[in-house]
């Protein structure tokens, strides 16, 4: 079985050697981890002991999480269920269905009072509630907590977004670094690259060439007949700024193939996460983005007008977060997004939002149309026509 595991990790691109996987074997064999009362291996630490032996980098967890969750796929049922296990505060068992015309009858509340009735909640409830209209709890239709419905609440303890309604999610999610390697895997996305290969390229001062100067001087006798080409040197200074987590994990494999265009074809690119809007800070890393923060200050001072800036999201979330301060899903930023997204724009002239998310359904996003009065309009499809336009317009 280890085998063919091995050879599932190989096909996902991961750096796997036969020694590392002679090394689990060997952990195995010690009883580094221990079988459960049924003989079976709990699959929860074949994982960690997996991943500590054959992935040498943390930014290939990602490719061995898909590859694991891939190759292994139900035998989580296999694992240990002997063990006592304590309620939890949110389980998920209970998914409420409303008609639409019980969804119409949730009232919205406004963000003041939606953050003043949370608090009183903290205050009042002593107990777990689930399925209810007021309570914080699970699967009810209160503004407060997770697996219910509400048009406009807080999600507390939801690994990931149902409604995408949802003004504050109050969860500590783990985001995953794009992939710069990523091989394009899409026709339309390689004639994309192609448009910003183009865009990239600028002509410059001459050049050695060096094949048709051999070729001139044995045409002349042995005479040295130098010729020169205009250098075509990668000039362009590009600032990416890309979405990440959330709603956007949906669309995690075309913003690779862009991520991976981008880093080949601009010799100056520097880019930054952020989750949903950008606010007084940034990161490089995901797994450190609470420990290696980039204040956003800094940024602005540290690259000229000359770099031109690319935001790549999806522009979906709650309007709170762009227009409120404390709107952030993950603290309480002192200003709005809306603030640090006029301060970029008036920084670096240059600018376009790309959004991977179907155009058709930008009208239905209030979120979107924000972002677009913000951009200035500038917000362009992640398709190819969209990255043509975008391409053009950045090029003025």
């Amino acid at each position: 079985m280890l085998i063919d595991f091995f050879y599932t990790l190989r096909a996902a691109k991961l750096p796997v050697s036969v020694k590392e996987l002679l090394v689990l074997l060997e952990a195995l064999k010690a009883h580094v981890v221990g079988p459960s009362s049924e003989g079976a291996f709990k699959i929860d630490d074949f994982y960690y002991l997996a991943r500590i032996t054959l992935v040498k980098d943390e930014k290939h967890f990602d490719k061995f999480d898909r590859a694991f969750g891939a190759y292994f796929k139900g035998v989580e049922l296999l694992a240990d269920f002997t063990k006592e296990v304590p309620l939890e505060w949110l389980r998920k068992n209970l998914e409420l269905e409303l008609s639409p015309e019980e969804k119409a009858k949730i009232e919205k509340l406004g963000w003041d009072e939606l953050m003043e009735t949370l608090k009183k909640r903290f205050e009042e409830q002593k107990e777990r509630h689930e399925g209810g209209s007021k309570w914080i709890g699970t699967g009810g239709t209160s503004p407060f907590g997770a697996n219910g419905y509400n048009p406009q609440g807080i999600r507390i303890g939801q690994e990931k977004s149902r409604n995408k309604s949802a003004v504050k999610v109050w969860d500590q999610r783990a985001y995953q670094d794009y992939d710069d390697s990523q091989e394009l895997g899409t026709r339309n996305i390689k004639v994309a690259l192609r448009r910003l290969r183009k865009f990239a390229r600028e002509g410059s001062a001459e050049e050695l060439d060096l094949p048709d100067t051999i070729r001139s001087t044995a045409a002349n006798a042995g005479w040295l007949d130098i010729k020169m080409v205009p250098e075509r040197h990668n000039n362009v200074k590009v600032l990416l700024l890309m979405d990440v987590g959330g709603t956007m994990d949906e669309h995690i494999a075309r913003v690779e193939e862009m991520f991976s265009a981008a880093k080949a074809e601009f010799k100056h690119l520097e880019f930054y996460y952020f989750h949903n809007c950008v606010y007084d800070f940034m990161w490089k890393n995901n797994k450190r983005r609470f420990a290696e923060k980039f204040p956003t200050w800094d940024i602005l001072r540290k690259y000229n007008k000359d770099y031109k800036l690319i935001f790549i999201g999806d522009a979906t979330m709650s309007p709170y977060e762009i227009l409120q301060p404390g709107g952030s899903v993950e603290y309480n930023n002192e200003e709005p997004g809306a603030e640090w997204l006029q301060r970029l724009t008036s920084t670096f002239p240059r600018f376009a939002w790309i959004n991977p998310e179907p155009q058709g359904v930008w009208q239905y996003r209030q979120s979107i149309a924000v972002i677009q009065q913000l951009m200035s309009q500038r917000m362009y499809p992640l398709t190819l026509k969209g990255l043509e336009e975008a391409m053009r317009m950045l090029s003025k």
